[in-house]
């Protein structure tokens, strides 16, 4: 018996990593181009509008959300509630905290990253570059802490709608890709799941 589920155990495992190891190139090929645009996007619309503003709008979180919403489109992490929701409550707790604490550096990042992740869990927006955006704003260079609650809207607000609105494209252009997802289509993917984990 306890052979059995070591084969089973075995099977299961050699299954996943199978199918996580799969190439598919299509779906790398729409990442890239989802990505490039996006975050080209965003760079183009600072060099142009803000010549001296030292890249202000490419702020780091924003290289973490592309990956989720262009090449994990189906993630719960991925959702367009999560993404703007996720950035603007962890810009507001940021940008807080550091007017509250300028001076202490260690308080106020470790503050602003746990009150932000706590926040989004309450509201249901949980987005992991949500965190690099609070963190951002208590550490970030002194242009980004000059503009005070303004970097809530400029560079995050717009920097997120701008990668929002190239992956409503890109992620259905193909019939494979879909976003936002449709709960439908997961609960159909679970039940395939299982249903072959079963039989393994």
């Amino acid at each position: 018996m306890p052979l059995q589920k070591i084969k089973k155990g075995y099977r299961k495992t050699r299954y996943i990593l199978y199918k996580e190891t799969l190439i598919d190139f299509k779906e790398h090929f729409w990442a890239f181009v989802g990505s490039f645009i996006g975050i080209g996007g965003i760079a183009y619309f600072n060099s142009h509008h803000f010549v001296d503003s030292d890249t202000v709008y490419l702020i780091g979180s924003f290289g973490a959300s592309s990956v989720l919403i262009y090449g994990n489109i189906q993630s719960p992490f991925s959702q367009p509630k999560n993404l703007v929701g996720g950035h603007l409550i962890s810009a507001i707790i940021g940008v807080t905290i550091h007017l509250i604490f300028p001076e202490i550096i260690w308080l106020s990042a470790a503050l602003a990253v746990s009150i932000s992740i706590v926040l989004m869990q309450i509201t249901k927006t949980l987005h992991p570059p949500g965190g690099a955006t609070a963190l951002i704003a208590v550490i970030g260079s002194e242009k980004i802490k000059h503009l005070g609650y303004w970097y809530v809207l400029s560079p995050v607000l717009v920097g997120v709608l701008i990668l929002l609105f190239v992956a409503l494209i890109i992620n259905n252009i193909t019939e494979n890709r879909s976003y936002p997802s449709n709960n439908e289509y997961h609960k159909k993917y679970h039940t395939f799941k299982k249903r072959i984990t079963k039989k393994l």
